[in-house]
Formats: structure tokens, C-alpha cells, sequence
């Protein structure tokens, strides 16, 4: 039995894995979108469960396709609303550093630095309006009324949003965020 050995310079080598991979602009192996559309909107995995970890790439585009831009945190407004999301019965943790470019450190005027739920809003303009579609789009995790990421309500059943105790009909995307708010996403 004779053995061959095929030499590849590092060009064809380099052609062959992205040719293997789909490109390194294409999709990944799981066949998964990049994160930002031309629509504003950060593209989700609408299959991932949760938990949910804070993204680590493309996090400008992420805060670009929420209406927001990076840069020196704004003291004209600051306070922090908190966050709950409960599926099945189970709290699901909100992750450190959505809204935070980890290359440089630059954060968005929405953006969490804990994973005890709380969201920092520093907005460098005093009546800036702020909302909940904002995090999750830059956290790059779906949300609509029958969806949180990859879990969907069953037939019938919608996620459940309270503001402050008391539940806000609509599309839970648009929920302006406010000064001592506790949000509760539910999802039976």
C-alpha cells in the first residue's frame, strides 16, 4: 500500500476552509444567520433556549439596529428599570454587558453590567425614550407576544408582561422603559 502525501499552499488551504465553512460572511454550520439585516433589526436565533448569553460580535451593528449609538455614557438621565423573564415557571437570568462593545468598552445608553436583572439607562439628553425591543435587539434574543427566543407560547397562550405589577397589553417590544420599573416576562 503506497501512501501519498498532498502538499496545499497556504492559499488553496485557506480557499479550501472557507469554501468548507460557507464563508466568512455566510452562514455558520448550523445554518444560523449573521446578527444584523438591513431592516433594523438584529436577526435572533429563533431556536436558542435559554439561558441566553450577552453577544460578543457585531455588538455596534447589534446597537445600531436597536436606534442607538456607542459612545461616552450620558448623564443627563440615569436610572434602572429591572428585568424578569420566568418560562415554564423558571427565571431566566438577564446576562452582564448586553450593550457593551467588549473591543473597546464603549456601552450604549441601554446596557447591563449584571446579571441580577437590572438595566442602565444613561442617556445623555434629558426625555429620551428607551425601550424594552432596544435590549433585546441588541441582545439579539426574539421577542413578540408569543415568542422569547426559541421558546413559543402554545396555542392560545401569549407572554405575559407586567410593568410595575400591572400587565401591559400590546407588542412587549415597545415597552417604554422608566425610572424604579420592574418588568415580569412570563411564558407558561
Amino acid at each position: 500500500m503506497t501512501t501519498r502525501l498532498i502538499y496545499l499552499t497556504p492559499v488553496v488551504l485557506a480557499a479550501l476552509l472557507l469554501t468548507g465553512c460557507g464563508g466568512a460572511d455566510g452562514p455558520d454550520d448550523d445554518g444560523a444567520a449573521s446578527p444584523p439585516t438591513s431592516a433594523g433589526q438584529v436577526e435572533a436565533d429563533a431556536t436558542a433556549m435559554p439561558p441566553w448569553p450577552a453577544p460578543v460580535d457585531d455588538v455596534p451593528a447589534r446597537v445600531e439596529a436597536a436606534g442607538l449609538d456607542l459612545g461616552p455614557m450620558g448623564t443627563a438621565e440615569h436610572y434602572h428599570p429591572r428585568l424578569e423573564i420566568i418560562i415554564g415557571g423558571k427565571p431566566v437570568q438577564l446576562p452582564a454587558n448586553i450593550g457593551v462593545d467588549p473591543s473597546t468598552g464603549a456601552m450604549s445608553a441601554v446596557h447591563t453590567h449584571e446579571t441580577d436583572g437590572t438595566i442602565h439607562i444613561e442617556a445623555d439628553t434629558v426625555g429620551e425614550v428607551f425601550t424594552l425591543g432596544q435590549l433585546f435587539t441588541q441582545w439579539g434574543v426574539q421577542l413578540t407576544s408569543t415568542q422569547i427566543g426559541g421558546v413559543k407560547a402554545e396555542p392560545g397562550e401569549k407572554v405575559v408582561v407586567t410593568s410595575n405589577g400591572t400587565q401591559v397589553p400590546g407588542d412587549p417590544r415597545e415597552l417604554r422603559l422608566e425610572p424604579e420599573q420592574v418588568i415580569v416576562l412570563r411564558l407558561p
